[in-house]
């Protein structure tokens, strides 16, 4: 089975609870008030499922570690598809999206950030017989595969409309980033942009014929700042919400535990700093 279909699936009715019974969106359970965390169940290793259909993940430790810190909420996960997280925080039926969120000025309108969980580093996946793309401005007329709403999408759409005379080919796909890397490994697709850190692990992992062109911080910028963060619903009570979840993560940074996540599933420290 598909593994999106399958955490939609998994997703159908079901609240992953930590500590509390079900409740409903932003009520009050024991005199603590409930948030819903969202999250696709993917990419790994920010959020994913393992054998026992247990959440896990970068993004997910860091979100129990910054609400252990804050004893006035309990918190619950839900697994949904990519493109039902921002759905929910825009229906504000979900108060946080963790899922390796960039920043970009849309998102930003709509929603609050956090202060940085993760410092990315951007850059392009080819085969390793490409010897056509060195650079972002290579990329025109060359074809990807992207899911819609990525930041990587958002940012070459941009770059289509700055470039509309040989525009690059955007096909857009929900299929997981294993699948997509592969593709261009096989010449199906030239390229695909993706974070360094999950890049260099899956190319290990999997053995991939692939490398690694590291952006330069002009073109890094076009995709986003290099860090990514979690989503709070703009809802009534989204500002104070953002303001705790900050303090959890300044707490996290200062007593090193954010960087020992990060050592955890990287093997190195992304924690920003």
């Amino acid at each position: 089975m598909n593994y999106k279909k399958w955490l939609s699936i998994l997703a159908v009715g079901t609240l992953l609870l930590i500590g509390c019974d079900n409740q409903n969106n932003g009520t009050e359970a024991k005199g603590k008030e409930t948030i819903i965390i969202a999250t696709s169940g993917a990419p790994s290793p920010f959020t994913t499922v393992d054998e026992k259909g247990e959440l896990m993940g970068y993004d997910i430790d860091v979100v129990k570690a910054i609400f252990a810190k804050l004893p006035q909420y309990e918190i619950s996960f839900e697994i949904t598809e990519f493109p039902s997280v921002l759905a929910g925080l825009d229906a504000q039926r979900y108060q946080v999206g963790a899922n390796n969120y960039a920043m970009n000025e849309k998102r930003k309108e709509k929603y609050f950030y956090s202060d940085p969980i993760f410092k990315n580093q951007y850059a392009i996946a080819v085969a390793k017989n490409n010897n056509d793309i060195k650079h972002f401005a290579d990329l025109n007329g060359k074809s990807t595969e992207v899911t819609p709403g990525l930041n990587y999408a958002t940012a070459l759409e941009l770059y289509n409309e700055q470039h509309p005379n040989n525009p690059v080919k955007i096909v857009y796909s929900e299929a997981d980033l294993l699948p997509v890397l592969q593709h261009v490994e096989t010449g199906q697709y030239d390229f695909q942009l993706i974070d360094k850190v999950m890049l260099s692990q899956l190319i290990n992992e999997h053995n991939l014929n692939l490398k690694i062109i590291e952006l330069s911080k002009e073109d890094a910028d076009r995709i986003g700042s290099p860090y990514s963060y979690l989503l709070i619903s703009k809802g009534s009570k989204g500002e104070q919400l953002t303001k705790d979840i900050n303090e959890g993560i300044k707490k996290l940074i200062s007593n090193g535990e954010l960087s020992k996540i990060s050592e955890h599933y990287f093997s190195a420290d992304y924690s920003p700093k």
